[in-house]
């Protein structure tokens, strides 16, 4: 009886474990939810979160951004998977990714951002996530091999919905420092190659940092409530375009379109802008 445990952890093993591309450069990681996995896992968060929020019904901004996520897909570090891009009719200020390539962004932040430039650096940051694998690594850390392995045989419904429930919680309350960190360092140099200004990313921090004060918990302040953190961030990300982009800083950021865009958001999220 031990030997088949033996046997069976030895094939699970093989099945799922795999050293997986999660950054520029062809990074590596060793990764326990194999792309299957992760995949069913995406679609089951996708539902739940459907479930609990509403939608934008406005094709025309679901296709924006879908069209500037797209743009970023195609010059980052991850082609294995379909990308979904859905706008929320909300008036957070925020913007999360789930594994499997599904990335969510609130009609509170859109309303806030000025240019396409902007909505690329929170696009790309986003997929950053899903690149690095950063929720996967926080989930097979979380879970243990004893759950993935009935995940794996699809045979505890049980355990599946409390990966579920784990895995949007994780997405909605932010990484560790350093996946923060990681994020914005690909998602400079992503939106940099999709022709994008990263100056964006700047203008978008600061804005951010100047809500600090609102009670919101924005996209940025998941790394933490602090200011010196925020403000850590801006100035890493500034040596980074100074040392690496400042070429193309003077790339510009398309205000026409985003302004334009903006007067189809909902009035709640307009009226609360100050």
């Amino acid at each position: 009886m031990n030997r088949l445990r033996i046997v069976m952890i030895v094939c699970l093993t093989s099945l799922i474990v795999s050293c997986a591309t999660t950054g520029p450069g062809g990074k590596k990681s060793l990764i326990f939810i194999s792309t299957d996995q992760e995949l069913s896992l995406g679609e089951q968060f996708d539902k739940q979160l459907r479930t609990e929020n509403k939608v934008l019904a406005d094709t025309v901004w679901q296709n924006y951004f879908n069209e500037v996520g797209e743009s970023i897909v195609k010059v980052c570090d991850r082609k294995d998977i379909q990308y979904h891009f859905t706008v929320i009719e909300s008036e957070q200020i925020n913007a999360f990714a789930t594994p499997g390539g599904y990335v969510y962004i609130y009609t509170g932040l859109l309303d806030r951002i000025n240019n396409e430039a902007e909505l690329a650096a929170v696009t790309a940051h986003e997929i950053s996530h899903v690149v690095a694998r950063h929720s996967v690594k926080r989930l097979q850390s979380a879970v243990g091999i004893g759950l993935l392995e009935q995940i794996a045989f699809g045979g505890n419904t049980s355990a599946s919905r409390d990966v579920v429930n784990l895995g949007v919680g994780v997405a909605l309350q932010g990484y560790s420092r350093a996946n923060e960190f990681e994020a914005d360092e690909y998602g400079i140099g992503y939106m940099a190659a999709a022709g994008y200004n990263p100056q964006g990313a700047i203008e978008l921090f600061q804005m951010l940092a100047s809500l600090g004060d609102d009670g919101q918990k924005n996209i940025f302040e998941r790394l933490s409530a602090s200011h010196p953190d925020t403000q850590a961030r801006i100035d890493r990300v500034n040596q980074l375009i100074s040392s690496k982009y400042q070429e193309i800083t003077k790339r510009p950021k398309n205000e026409a379109r985003i302004s334009k865009l903006k007067q189809r958001l909902p009035k709640p999220a307009l009226e609360k802008k100050p």
